[in-house]
């Protein structure tokens, strides 16, 4: 096990992240803040879907959820259908401008990533990606649940 010292600097630099994260915002186009492309890119990877799960993916409101929905409709990225099995939803699935929408912020990703770490070897990079996978998968489906329950030990084990 990792000493608590290792712990605290994991905390420190996972909150650092963040800075990571708004300078990659940056690179969105101004009508597409970063909530509106993460409902572009479940509903990507997801497909159609009623927004109470879109919601629940995105571990958020329904209300927010519904505001998120309404900024991507506008912009015909998105499309709002009835849903055949319950008129009273609606399903929603990404539009062609949506996906090229998509393909687009890829590529701008892509290509900020490669700039920012130009001076990474491609194992480092590898590493990255799977450490990153490796942190994702201890904490599991995160979305789902308040927060990760601690294994609690006593002296004796």
């Amino acid at each position: 096990m990792a000493a608590q010292s290792q712990y605290e600097e994991l905390a420190r630099q996972l909150s650092a992240i963040g800075a990571v994260k708004r300078e990659m915002g940056r690179i969105l186009p101004p009508d597409c803040p970063p909530a509106s492309a993460g409902v572009l890119t479940l509903l990507d990877r997801y497909g159609e879907m009623r927004m109470s799960k879109l919601a629940e993916l995105l571990a958020i409101d329904m209300s927010v959820t519904s505001r998120h929905v309404a900024h991507v409709a506008e912009r015909g990225w998105i499309e709002r259908e009835p849903d055949p099995l319950d008129k009273r939803s609606r399903l929603l699935r990404l539009t062609p401008s949506g996906r090229s929408l998509l393909a687009e912020l890829s590529e701008r990703y892509t290509a900020s990533l490669a700039r920012y770490l130009d001076d990474w070897s491609d194992s480092d990079v590898g590493r990255l990606n799977e450490l990153l996978a490796r942190l994702r998968t201890s904490f599991g489906d995160c979305r789902t649940r308040a927060h990760h329950e601690p294994t609690t030990r006593t002296p004796a084990e």
